[in-house]
């Protein structure tokens, strides 16, 4: 009897957790309030029936979903589109001062 109660809940949890590792990369920002919410809906759930584990899980799962929604968000930001752009295009001038250093010590060189 308890290795049928293990065993269902072993799947029970399995099953969990792959669809919350389904559910965890939404597209935009409705999906994301919709996905917080069912997690939110979830480990009150979880608490409710003293699950801590598996609030624990649930609450991780929402810490991560909720900072992929931000860097959704950040990334059609117009000012942060700017921003990063502006920090591409620093990094390319450094390689190539590093770039064009390196030519005229091999130039130096070949004198």
């Amino acid at each position: 009897m308890r290795l049928k109660l293990g065993l269902a809940a072993i799947v029970l949890l399995a099953s969990a957790n792959t669809s919350f590792a389904q559910a965890a990369e939404p597209t935009d920002a409705a999906s994301c309030k919709a996905e917080e919410a069912t997690l939110e809906q979830s480990i009150a759930q979880a608490r409710a029936r003293g699950q801590m584990l598996r609030r624990r899980q649930l609450t991780e799962s929402l810490a991560v979903l909720q900072g992929h929604c931000e860097a959704l968000a950040a990334a059609k930001d117009p000012a942060t589109q700017i921003k990063r752009q502006e920090q591409e295009v620093q990094q390319l001038r450094l390689e190539l001062e590093r770039a064009e250093a390196q030519l005229r010590k091999l130039k130096a060189a070949k004198s």
